[in-house]
């Protein structure tokens, strides 16, 4: 069973959360939290497998939240799926670099929701719907490279360049494997790699890190600097 705990701010979108995800026969939700100080607590007690954490809560926001549960070494198996009604929201950006697994709007469809749970429990990709990488696009676009992202950069061999890349544009590591003539297991080693050479806490980090740096350029796939 998949163990998730839901944390927002609205009694209804809390309740309808819970609904559809116990309609799963292999998800059984561990609890629920109104603010973020709350989701915390919860989290720290009943040790669910995922998190779906609202970004936007009195008495401690989804942002702080997400931040004190992956900093937590008791708690290093849990994922947070970060959910806005804000498909253009700045702190989604934010939300990855703080550690969350995924980010999905809150009218997703039911099934995709549940499929999500899944992916992420099972820690194989990132969840990367059209509209994160529309708001990551913009976020490169407004910042640009920097001189920090280029130095990230050169800690990477070619190869590990170009499972950045593929990281990046939301591949799993099936689909990164096919792309780049390796099997699965070597893709994940090289993501694992790629987490420590770059500090990241988690895949939705080195996509953030993709587009910082400049690997991949809005409107085009290619690898800078290589």
């Amino acid at each position: 069973m998949i163990r998730v705990a839901v944390v927002d701010d609205q009694y209804l979108i809390r309740e309808g959360l819970c609904a559809l995800l116990q309609r799963a026969t292999d998800i059984e939700v561990a609890g629920l939290a109104g603010t973020g100080e709350e989701g915390v607590a919860l989290v720290s007690r009943t040790r669910p497998d995922v998190v779906l954490m609202d970004i936007r809560m009195p008495g401690g926001d989804g942002l702080d939240a997400t931040r004190r549960i992956v900093a937590d070494p008791g708690l290093r198996h849990v994922q947070v799926i970060v959910l806005t009604t804000f498909d253009t929201d700045d702190n989604i950006l934010e939300a990855m670099r703080a550690g969350a697994a995924g980010f999905l709007l809150k009218d997703i469809d039911p099934e995709e929701l549940r499929t999500a749970v899944r992916t992420v429990a099972a820690g194989e990709a990132l969840l990367a719907p059209a509209v994160t990488r529309r708001v990551m696009r913009a976020a490169a676009q407004a910042a640009g490279p920097s001189m920090h992202a280029a130095e990230l950069l050169e800690r990477l061999t070619p190869r590990e360049r170009e499972v950045l890349l593929a990281v990046g544009t939301g591949r799993s590591n099936i689909e990164i494997g096919a792309a780049l003539h390796m099997s699965p297991a070597t893709a994940r080693t090289h993501i694992g790699r790629l987490l420590d050479k770059l500090e990241a806490r988690g895949r939705a980090e080195l996509v953030a890190i993709a587009y910082e740096t400049g690997l991949i350029v809005p409107g085009r796939r290619s690898i800078s600097g290589s």
